[in-house]
């Protein structure tokens, strides 16, 4: 079982910040979804594009920034802050320090809010904010370091728990990445731009753009899985060892597999067939990792059968099972050729974001708030339950349709006549892409009105009996 060796007087754990977190990890889950939601939506009905704030091409950084590092931004600094304190026997190391990285991540996300709609962008994926934000995200990483690292160089406890391992290698790699991706020359306030040309500024930003998948929202998470489905199963990890060769296999591999967004493009043929192989390799950790965490049910299967919050945890290790298979084989490129810039690849991006990121934060959640609020359990099992299904079906709905229209965009768009001239022109497979797109809509929906349900369990069990759970907070705070 992890480790959490208590003292003869426990330490006064930090959970003030954790909570604020957790909260809007909520609130912001549900903003981004919202506009998610409403970007499905023009392309169903293209007349609820209004501009020009507010059409899909100034939505769209808005909705990926939002699910990205509001939701799961917040998501990381809850359950890191939770997860280090509990591992390592202490507080903390600096307070003042936590609070500041909460306030200053609210800015920032406010700050994209008002920016993207109004087209300040640096038109980088997952990249788009302008210089003065991307300083203040670089100087609240700096400080999130200080505060995690130091908090477990004060550790009580000799040993270095696996999901901090992994932690750390988000919290290192996400500051290197942003660092390098967004150095630029400012011309103005709302504008700049990349210090590096053509060819190697696409380069750059595809080396910072899948390892942001790679470690923003595959690592950070990973940490996560390693704590939350062994304490909510009940069960110590299936296998410890494995654990750590999934960490340095992971480590060592995903960083090298960017150029496979860059297939058929100028990059030079040696780097994107590097980007293909090491792509495939990623194939072996990502299981290995996935493998590891359905097995740490082993003797606790009939759990499944009564904790929705498991089935959450549980779920969404098959979806990064299912992601992370898919993705390597998207990566060949006879593959790629079909997939290329079709809504396949949308489907399989959120076959991770909404199947695993998503599924495994709320989970997470689920088992953290009643503790972080002197509770034994959520206010209602059965709406979590509700939650669960409405997860699993909208995640199936949006991603199957999504499968579909790609394979038929790509076979669509390669198709010629004898003569050489093209079967279908693209707006006849926009046409055909449209039922597609309304299932996606519905699939969408439906995951974000069981955020919704989420939202009003979370409120009911902060506020059931707070008189009673303040007063019990000091004997819950070890839980």
């Amino acid at each position: 079982m992890i480790s959490e060796t208590a003292s003869s007087e426990p330490p006064q754990y930090n959970t003030k910040v954790i909570k604020q977190f957790a909260i809007m990890t909520v609130v912001w889950g549900i903003v981004g979804m919202l506009v998610g939601v409403i970007i499905a939506a023009q392309l169903v009905w293209p007349e609820l594009n209004v501009g020009p704030y507010l059409h899909f091409g100034r939505l769209r950084p808005l909705h990926t920034n939002a699910v990205i590092f509001a939701f799961g931004g917040s998501a990381l600094f809850a359950c890191s802050y939770h997860v280090v304190q509990r591992t390592c026997n202490a507080p903390l190391v600096s307070n003042s320090l936590a609070a500041f990285t909460f306030w200053a991540w609210q800015l920032i996300i406010v700050s994209a809010a008002i920016t993207l709609p109004m087209g300040l962008t640096s038109a980088k994926e997952y990249a788009e904010l302008e210089w003065p934000i991307d300083i203040l995200i670089a100087i609240v990483w700096v400080v999130y370091g200080i505060v995690f690292f130091g908090t477990i160089m004060k550790r009580k406890v000799k040993h270095i728990y696996v999901a901090n391992w992994f932690f750390g290698a988000y919290i290192i790699a996400v500051a290197m990445l942003h660092i390098i991706n967004s150095l630029a020359i400012p011309v103005s306030l709302f504008k700049s731009y990349s210090i590096y040309p053509g060819t190697i500024d696409a380069m750059v930003q595809w080396w910072y753009g899948h390892n942001a998948v790679g470690f923003f929202l595959t690592a950070g998470f990973l940490g996560m899985m390693y704590y939350f489905v062994p304490k909510q199963a009940e069960r110590p990890v299936y296998s410890y060892r494995l654990s750590i060769v999934h960490f340095w296999a992971l480590i060592a591999i995903y960083i090298w597999a960017g150029p496979h967004h860059l297939h058929y493009s100028a990059l030079p043929d040696w780097a994107q067939s590097l980007g293909m192989v090491m792509s495939l390799l990623l194939l072996a950790p990502s299981w290995g990792g996935m493998i590891n965490g359905i097995m740490t049910l082993s003797g606790a299967w009939h759990k499944l059968r009564t904790d929705p919050t498991l089935r959450f945890l549980v779920v969404s290790l098959s979806f990064y099972g299912m992601s992370t298979f898919e993705g390597p084989m998207m990566a060949i490129k006879t593959v790629n050729a079909l997939s290329h810039n079709t809504d396949w690849t949308i489907g399989h991006v959120h076959s991770g974001a909404l199947g695993w990121v998503a599924m495994v934060s709320i989970g997470c959640l689920y088992h953290l708030i009643p503790r972080l609020y002197g509770q034994t359990k959520m206010y209602s099992e059965r709406l979590i339950n509700m939650h669960f299904w409405m997860s699993t079906i909208g995640t199936v709905l949006y991603i199957a349709s999504m499968w579909v229209n790609g394979i038929a965009q790509g076979l669509m768009w390669r198709a010629f006549n004898s003569d050489g001239t093209l079967t279908y022109s693209f707006a006849e497979s926009v046409e055909a892409s449209y039922p597609g797109y309304l299932v996606r809509f519905i699939g969408g929906g439906i995951f974000f009105c069981g955020m919704l349900l989420m939202a009003y369990n979370v409120w009911r069990t902060v506020n059931t009996d707070s008189e009673s759970a303040s007063t019990s907070e000091g004997a819950a705070i070890n839980v």
